[in-house]
């Protein structure tokens, strides 16, 4: 039986179109959600008319990009054991939606649509899917209890409840344990999760797997790329930062910190936003400062490090860009979160970041394994940054635990990907 926060979402939530068509005129956000989901269902269901049957359809659910890049290398390895697997994947934002919507390995991509009983249904009832996997969080009842309804088998995989998340507070908890009861299996990224998921929740299948984008990164770093390979050379004997993700509040931190060290430091910047106001703000930043700087697309041999900051002004080069890094900053932790520290980390270099990381896990652990420091000021920042480079043996240790981290936690893909085989109807005969 439904708790009361269950039960009043169930009685409330056939009111959201009526809400959303009041407020949508005088709210751009809301106007857009409404906007890129009119027409959503037919447009899903000519996609999937033109897909032959599949033997096995795979759906998976990710509020964004970020928690989609934890499936894709599950994704994969399922693609490679279960001939006939059809993948449709679904996301809540418009950046997951934009940034993955040609996904070649899924025959539609598409917005979840607001969450109402009559949608949730029709949604089911048109994917027919077999199986479906949730990314981390985003837990929509309407549409959880349409997908048990339906028979399908549910995997939450990622799972992770930070202690400052809203699932443990009274008024929620039940209101969480009602959807979480509604898996099959939980996959968790640590002990200390699977253990709420068991002890605050109650839930039976929990398992401990990981986070599978440890072996996605892990997999991306070992294979070659021409971009970074041509980099290479440029930087050739220098110790080098790249500050990757960099918002305007680290980039604030970043560049004055660095300024006294530019002679033994060579730095890279990677901003989370590349497009051209944001790369003319930095620009004229660095030039105020009297910092020479060339960007990515209009790099050539001329590029003198020594003198000269990089700013990587197009998406795609970061993941590669850490092969040529000494030393990483991650950005996002002066806002909402620090971005994915995971990507330098692989590669075996210290990685420093802001004091907001408490939404990822990882980045906690990697702090406790002693690979990564938390930076809250611009002097904290260059007393790390002299100390790594005055002392060259320590920064060693500390990119070792780095990589020993991330090496730590392979094999996530296998263990979800193992259970997940055996849920399929082709094979569980």
């Amino acid at each position: 039986m439904a708790g009361p926060a269950l039960t009043a979402y169930r009685m409330l939530s056939p009111l959201l179109p009526g809400v959303l068509r009041l407020l949508a005129p005088r709210n751009r956000s809301l106007s857009k959600f409404a906007e890129v989901r009119r027409n959503l269902f037919e447009e899903l269901e000519r996609k999937l008319d033109s897909c032959p049957k599949p033997a096995c359809r795979l759906w998976v659910h990710a509020s964004s990009v970020g928690e989609f890049e934890q499936a894709r290398p599950v994704i994969a390895e399922l693609k490679q054991r279960i001939s006939g697997l059809d993948v449709v994947v679904s996301f809540l934002s418009d950046s997951g939606y934009e940034a993955r919507k040609n996904f070649a390995d899924a025959s539609a991509v598409f917005y979840l649509p607001l969450d109402t009983p009559a949608n949730a249904r029709r949604l089911t009832g048109l994917l027919k899917a077999d199986l479906f996997m949730l990314m981390r969080y985003d837990f929509w009842p309407n549409h959880l209890e349409a997908v048990r309804a339906s028979g399908t088998k549910m995997i939450l995989a990622a799972a992770a409840l930070p202690d400052a998340s809203p699932y443990f507070k009274p008024l929620l908890r039940g209101f969480y344990r009602d959807l979480f009861g509604l898996f099959d299996t939980i996959f968790t990224v640590g002990t200390k999760d699977r253990n709420a998921f068991v002890d605050t929740f109650g839930c039976r299948n929990v398992v401990q797997a990981g986070d599978p984008r440890f072996d996605q990164v892990y997999e991306r770093q070992r294979k070659s790329d021409d971009r970074a390979a041509k980099l290479k050379p440029l930087f050739q004997g220098r110790t080098v930062l790249v500050g990757g993700s960099t918002w305007e509040p680290d980039e604030n931190l970043l560049i004055p910190a660095w300024l006294p060290l530019r002679e033994q430091l060579s730095l890279v910047l990677v901003p989370h936003k590349v497009d051209r106001p944001n790369i003319e703000r930095i620009l004229s930043n660095l030039a105020e400062k009297g910092i020479e700087a060339v960007t990515i697309s209009t790099l050539d041999s001329s590029f003198d490090p020594s003198r000269q900051v990089l700013v990587v002004d197009q998406i795609g080069y970061l993941a590669e860009l850490y092969t040529i890094a000494s030393i990483a900053w991650v950005g996002g932790a002066f806002g909402v979160n620090v971005h994915n520290t995971i990507e330098p980390a692989v590669h075996g270099i210290p990685v420093l970041f802001g004091p907001r990381y408490g939404k990822s896990p990882e980045a906690f652990d990697l702090i406790e394994a002693g690979g990564a420091t938390v930076i809250e000021t611009e002097t904290g920042l260059h007393q790390a940054i002299a100390r790594f480079i005055d002392n060259p043996e320590e920064m060693r240790q500390a990119g070792s635990k780095a990589g020993a981290f991330v090496q730590s936690r392979l094999g996530a893909t296998r263990t979800i990907s193992d259970a997940m085989e055996v849920m399929c109807p082709k094979h569980s005969r």
